[in-house]
């Protein structure tokens, strides 16, 4: 199945806005201590357990991973402020400012070969995404249930 710049744009900004839902749905709860006291709370709770340590391990070395791979792809493609990707990360969240970065990485790529499509999708690589995007979505639902 081929896949369409423009569809896939659009995939980018949802993930994006969902990330944004969930990541500051639940930043909310550390605002009223203030934006010093907040942060203090919050990576004091990264560090609450195993799993809190893993995860946020692996996010950071995750979001490691890709902000090399952003700096060369924006070089490449000549997008400019590509370290206001990895700011607006550090202070919203690196879940929105990827699929940000890939919707405008499609934009330019759309520039440079208008014709071209994104690539091509088998029906496993999407039976896979969308196990991984119905597991992300119970689990982002599922924490404003607590």
């Amino acid at each position: 199945m081929q896949i369409e710049r423009k569809r896939l744009s659009v995939a980018y900004l949802v993930i994006a806005l969902v990330a944004l839902v969930g990541t500051w749905g639940n930043n909310l709860a550390y605002l009223d201590r203030g934006v010093l006291g907040g942060n203090a709370a919050f990576w004091r709770d990264t560090f609450a357990n195993p799993a809190s340590r893993s995860i946020t391990a692996d996010i950071f070395l995750l979001a490691l991973a890709v902000i090399v791979w952003m700096f060369l792809e924006a070089r490449r493609l000549g997008m400019r402020m590509a370290w206001l990707y990895v700011l607006l990360g550090l202070l919203v969240a690196i879940s929105v400012t990827i699929p940000v970065f890939l919707f405008n990485r499609e934009r330019a790529l759309t520039r440079l070969a208008p014709q071209d499509a994104a690539g091509n999708l088998e029906g496993t690589d999407l039976a896979w995404i969308a196990l991984q995007a119905a597991a992300a979505l119970a689990y982002t639902v599922s924490t404003f249930l607590r």
